[in-house]
């Protein structure tokens, strides 16, 4: 391996040190739904970030809430000594795409049919820690 490679590998592994990710897949909720929860969160500190999905009436809230607590149980394992409030956790990104849908058939009037589309989504949450 060469130095200039070598090297960047290194930079990539320190920027790689400070974030913490986790997934939710396959979660029955429509992408826009969770959309409306990620946008609230998006950029916030950990803890204030926690605090706002405890007390949204939404209910896309609760399994945003569980991922995000993946994502600093994820960052945790990585930094075994290091505590949260002294390092400023922030909701570094959040993405919510779509997932597979399940089509269903609703009858119509006059012999016809409707088609359900139950949606689903995928979230990623990446954490950062600032200091």
């Amino acid at each position: 391996m060469g130095v200039r490679k070598r090297l960047s590998a290194e930079a990539r592994k320190q920027q790689k040190a400070s974030k913490a990710t986790a997934t939710l897949r396959n979660c029955p909720t429509s992408p826009r739904k969770m959309r409306l929860v990620a946008d609230v969160i998006r950029g916030m500190s950990v803890e204030k970030a926690l605090f706002v999905l405890r007390n949204t009436g939404k209910h896309s809230a609760r399994d945003m809430e569980k991922v995000l607590l993946n994502a600093i149980n994820a960052w945790q394992q990585k930094k075994q000594n290091a505590n949260i409030d002294e390092q400023n956790l922030v909701v570094k990104t959040v993405t919510v795409g779509g997932g597979p849908m399940l089509k269903r058939i609703q009858p119509a009037p006059q012999g016809r049919a409707h088609r359900i589309r139950k949606r689903s989504n995928h979230v990623f949450i990446e954490v950062e820690a600032l200091n």
